[in-house]
């Protein structure tokens, strides 16, 4: 299963012919600068909430290349009237099918709101299931005792946790998410974009590693096999 990051909470994964792009936020990303969006490609577009710093280029994306667009309700309705032709609202606890696999909506603990300050929904993660595997990506969100009933009841290949703190969990939490999760393959997310979040990279891979647990961090265009 292979993953490319584009920096902040956007990665990509490829899995069953099709590519999943997750929170779309590349083109006002410093970080993320040598990222050529024209060359980014996706069958499907899953967004865990309204913030800027995860839907950005989701309009733009949607529209070139034709993906469709899964996310709660509210964003669902929302992109509607940016003009995304193809979409598929969700929330929290239902699962859908795709050509892909599974996905199910996860319950985040954050809040919500889209670029023009309208309501975006409540926020969430996604598990998703394919012939591949299973991954876990928890949005933006505090650490919920929630992510132990995923690790019971789901084999995951890897998770992608946010761990900048400030806004979402931090190392610490992480971890414990991982262990919640049953999960030793963590792609880190949410973090160094911007001051409040930025953090000592070799020790969070430290204290990953003294848990027992992996921490993958790649630079924007980078990519890693699961």
């Amino acid at each position: 299963m292979k993953v490319t990051y584009y920096g902040h909470s956007c990665f990509a994964v490829e899995t069953g012919g099709r590519t999943l792009l997750f929170d779309p936020f590349i083109t006002p990303n410093e970080l993320a600068r040598g990222i050529d969006i024209n060359r980014v490609q996706a069958d499907y577009i899953l967004i865990s909430h309204g913030h800027f710093d995860h839907i950005a280029d989701a309009v733009t994306l949607a529209q070139r290349t034709g993906a469709t667009v899964i996310s709660n309700y509210e964003i669902t309705v929302w992109l509607g009237r940016q003009g995304v032709q193809r979409t598929h609202p969700m929330n929290h606890g239902g699962a859908a099918r795709f050509d892909f696999g599974r996905v199910k909506y996860t319950p985040a603990i954050h809040s919500s709101s889209l670029p023009d300050g309208s309501y975006g929904g409540n926020p969430g993660g996604f598990l998703v299931e394919t012939s591949q595997g299973a991954f876990y990506y928890a949005g933006d969100t505090a650490l919920t005792y929630d992510m132990r009933l995923i690790g019971e009841s789901t084999r995951l290949r890897f998770a992608a946790l946010p761990i900048g703190d400030n806004f979402t969990m931090g190392v610490d939490d992480a971890i414990k998410a991982a262990e919640f999760l049953r999960c030793d393959e963590i792609l880190g997310v949410h973090y160094n974009t911007f001051p409040p979040i930025r953090i000592d990279t070799a020790d969070a891979v430290r204290r990953f590693k003294a848990a027992h647990k992996n921490l993958c961090l790649l630079l924007p265009g980078e990519s890693h096999n699961f």
